[in-house]
């Protein structure tokens, strides 16, 4: 009776463990809490850089799904301090720069590359012709107020405010608006993140 006892009790800790296991979250998946992992998603050449085609996915400390909602991270990804985006991207992989940002832009179409760069569907207004497929997947704000899921993504860059250090700068794209606008943002607030290479 005693082995049966302790026989469920390792079973029950193992099917425990395993179930933590299958949340969607690349870390977990491919080496755990550090950059040894690798990114297997889509990505797509534009002007000299690879960009990931998806908003990242990777639990990591300081990041969060929209609304604290488990099903939304797999189809928009997680929102992320500027912290956290900063050492979020796998090895080989990295957070683009203003210059970056400003390059996809232009080679994008200028005042009309948000139309090009976002995914195609209802209310958000894309053709996504260069399959960067962006996504609405709003932001979190300091203190935990999520706003404007499904109309508004924003993904920060590297590159810090010169005028305010608790601040770096994010580029936005809005349902129903044609352009890309660059943006400088609270650290502490949650955006989605595209690495590059």
């Amino acid at each position: 009776m005693a082995l049966s006892k302790k026989l469920l009790v390792i079973v029950l800790g193992a099917m425990l463990a395993l179930a933590g296991c299958g949340d969607g979250d690349e870390g977990d998946r491919n080496g755990g809490g550090d950059n040894n992992y690798t990114y297997a998603g889509r990505t797509v050449t534009i002007g000299d850089l690879t960009w990931m085609a998806e908003n990242l996915n990777r639990n990591t400390s300081d990041s969060w799904c929209y609304g604290d909602t488990d099903s939304y991270c797999p189809t928009y990804g997680r929102l992320y301090s500027w912290d956290a985006a900063m050492s979020a991207c796998p090895v080989g992989w990295r957070l683009p720069t203003r210059e970056n940002w400003n390059d996809l832009v232009e080679v994008a179409g200028g005042d009309v590359a948000g139309t090009k760069l976002k995914s195609e569907s209802p209310d958000w207004n894309g053709t996504d012709d260069f399959g960067f497929s962006a996504l609405p997947g709003g932001t979190r704000i300091a203190g935990g107020t999520y706003g404007n899921g499904g109309t508004y993504g924003n993904w920060w860059s590297a590159t810090e405010d010169d005028a305010d250090r608790a601040r770096a700068l994010a580029w936005s794209m809005f349902s129903g608006n044609d352009h890309v606008a660059e943006n400088r943002n609270r650290k502490t607030s949650g955006h989605s993140v595209r690495c590059v290479r």
